[in-house]
């Protein structure tokens, strides 16, 4: 009794449980050669199962929200020149080049 009246009365609160992240877990089906994959791609990475997927999932999402800014671009200011595309692929790949010299090869969870 007596401890459970100082648990109550003491000057701080445990705030670990506060500031941790808020996950939603979930049971998923796929193809074992995909699974395979992912775990492979996962490890390689040197992040979770779940981290992996997370920003797989991040990836596509941003990508989706790119093409539909391209396509209210062009909606509104007109489709792209082909200097133009020619210009956005000679910095798509640089920008992949540089992505794989200068790689963040930290570990990451979901």
């Amino acid at each position: 009794m007596a401890a459970r009246a100082q648990a109550a009365t003491l000057s701080y609160r445990c705030t670990a449980i506060r500031t941790m992240p808020s996950r939603k877990k979930r049971s998923i089906s796929m193809p074992p050669d995909l699974d395979a994959a992912i775990e492979a791609a996962a490890a390689a990475a040197g992040t979770t199962y779940s981290g992996w997927l997370a920003d797989a999932a991040r990836k596509e999402f941003t990508v989706r929200a790119g093409l539909a800014a391209v396509d209210a671009y062009q909606r509104d200011e007109g489709a792209f020149s082909v200097e133009e595309l020619a210009e956005g692929d000679s910095w798509a790949r640089d920008a992949v080049e540089r992505s794989q010299r200068t790689g963040s090869r930290s570990r990451r969870s979901a």
